[in-house]
């Protein structure tokens, strides 16, 4: 759609507010209030707070790892947020999580044969060192239990490299881009669902490959563990799964920038091997092994109407201040919830606002929501953090609880801080008609496009999962893919303000308009079990 001007954006806003009984066909909302909705424009484009806000949860509080010190802390300036703009029954919700993880300082260098600072990061939960740990390295790739033999006797007093080193990535792809109609149109397909009673068996035994890496060096007196950066260009990211208590790595654990990590690699083949100095102050928490999802409301004036909802992942990794992924979604809530508290009107369904923690270790926030309130499957109990995410989804029945019926409309942001262009239908060929009467006040910015396919990884998609009208929005991918997401480049400089505006505007609106129809989105119906999507398929043992 062709940009429109500021000049003529300024009148469209105007027009609204001074003409709401005969609103600019642009600005009109189907079945909702499209004063209202002008105010929301207005408010969100001209005097918006969302990079400011995101300031002071970025650069002032820095990354919330789940359960963390840091996380405790922002979750209290959140609900301070919330609060201060008038929102009402502002609460955390505890689940069941883990331990919790705390980095105060770290550093590794190489020092012989020459001193260098390397790019690198301790893997979330890691034990610390105990004080500077010093040792020669060695190459001994290792991706699965069969690989050990070769290094038995072998890693005593060492600093093992455990990665295959590789080459440097050739890039075709843009570091940088906006989507064109084109690349949107190709996003309008539907999703062919699969179903492999196999696939989530075959994820636990993959995931505990880890914790048997780390336990075979520590019982062969190795040192440390380090694992290559899955990007180049200095990017590290220092994801990491142990956290449940009695689960945790036997030996600390770095993550090693490509270009540092093969530079290692190159010297170790060459010559004498180079030594490395490894330093990690970091601290396990298990006073508290539950963790918080924040929830927030505007009542309705109908209690009999449902509710509607938004909600982002609070929790990131640490590499960088987690802006992107999620602080950009999380921000764009808090706004959201702004605008709409500051018409001073009630909606006629609560609209509900989420801050999940536990997404980045399986959707564990946004499943314990579910599971509170909205259905139940299930899963093994003594399935714990990211074996319980892959048993989940083929888990069943599923069982509706008393919210099941009262959530009318989720939305989600979770793709970076890129401009809305409209929304995933996920397959829902029924909503998208209401979806694209929601948007249709959002044209003007850009805001208009509805696709058939799914979009996953993150906290919709277990709503979706069991039948629930939850949908996330497209976005420009801008640099998010390419370099920030879970990296060290994840701070407030890759955060795009004008596009911060337009996504509090749009997710405003969109919830203002949802909780004020007189429709409701159709839902699927409630998933019950598939056959396997290949009966006849017979599994490569080595997977």
């Amino acid at each position: 759609m062709p940009t429109v001007s500021r000049h003529r954006f300024a009148l469209l806003v105007a027009a609204g507010l001074l003409a709401s009984a005969a609103p600019l066909p642009a600005l009109a909302a189907p079945d909702g209030d499209s004063a209202a909705i002008a105010r929301i424009i207005d408010e969100g484009m001209n005097r918006s707070e969302a990079m400011t806000t995101a300031s002071a949860l970025m650069d002032r509080i820095g990354p919330r790892l789940t359960n963390s010190e840091n996380m405790r802390k922002a979750q209290t300036w959140a609900m301070d947020q919330f609060r201060k703009e008038g929102v009402a029954n502002v609460h955390p919700e505890p689940f069941d999580f883990g331990l919790g993880w705390n980095l105060d300082s770290y550093s590794v260098s190489m020092v012989s044969p020459r001193y260098l600072p390397l790019t690198a990061i301790p893997v979330a939960w890691t034990p610390p060192t105990a004080g500077t740990l010093r040792g020669p390295v060695v190459v001994a790739p290792m991706a699965r239990e069969e690989h050990f033999a070769e290094w038995k006797g072998k890693l005593a007093g060492k600093i093992v490299l455990v990665s295959l080193p590789g080459q440097t990535y050739e890039g075709k792809d843009p570091w940088f881009e906006r989507l064109t109609d084109a690349k949107i149109a190709e996003l309008d397909t539907y999703t062919m669902p699969v179903f492999d009673p196999d696939a989530a068996a075959l994820q636990v035994r993959n995931r505990s490959f880890q914790g048997k890496l780390a336990a075979f060096l520590k019982a062969e007196g190795a040192l440390a563990l380090v694992k290559i950066s899955y990007r180049d260009s200095k990017l590290i990211h220092g994801e990491g799964y142990n956290f449940q208590p009695g689960e945790t790595l036997g030996v600390p654990a770095i993550e090693l920038a490509q270009e540092d990590y093969r530079r290692l690699v190159r010297l170790a083949k060459t010559g004498p091997s180079p030594e490395v100095e490894i330093s990690i102050s970091a601290r396990y928490d298990a006073s508290n092994l539950r963790s918080n999802n924040l929830i927030a409301e505007i009542p309705g004036s109908d209690p009999k109407a449902g509710y509607v909802m938004a909600g982002a992942h609070f929790d990131s990794w640490i590499a960088g201040d987690g802006a992107n992924d999620n602080g950009a979604g999380s921000v764009t809530v808090i706004e959201a919830a702004r605008l709409i508290a500051k018409l001073g009107i009630k909606p006629k369904r609560t609209i509900r606002f989420a801050l999940w923690t536990g997404e980045e270790q399986g959707l564990l926030g946004s499943r314990a929501y579910i599971e509170q309130h909205l259905a139940t499957r299930p899963v093994d109990p003594a399935l714990k953090g990211m074996d319980s995410y892959a048993a989940w989804r083929n888990a069943w029945p599923i069982t509706p609880k008393g919210e099941y019926s009262q959530l009318k409309a989720y939305f989600n942001m979770d793709n970076g801080s890129g401009r809305f262009r409209g929304i995933y239908t996920e397959g829902n060929l029924g909503a998208g008609k209401l979806l694209g009467e929601w948007l249709a006040p959002f044209a003007m910015l850009g805001a208009d496009k509805l696709v058939a396919s799914k979009t996953g990884g993150t906290d919709h998609v277990f709503m979706q999962a069991i039948g629930l009208p939850a949908y996330q929005f497209i976005q420009d991918p801008l640099d998010y893919g390419s370099s920030v997401h879970h990296s060290n480049l994840d701070t407030l400089d890759h955060m795009r303000a004008d596009d911060m505006r337009q996504a509090a505007v749009i997710m405003a609106g969109m919830l203002w308009e949802a909780a004020n129809s007189e429709k409701e989105l159709p839902r699927a119906v409630l998933p019950t079990q598939p056959a396997p999507t290949d009966p006849f398929k017979v599994r490569d043992p080595a997977q």
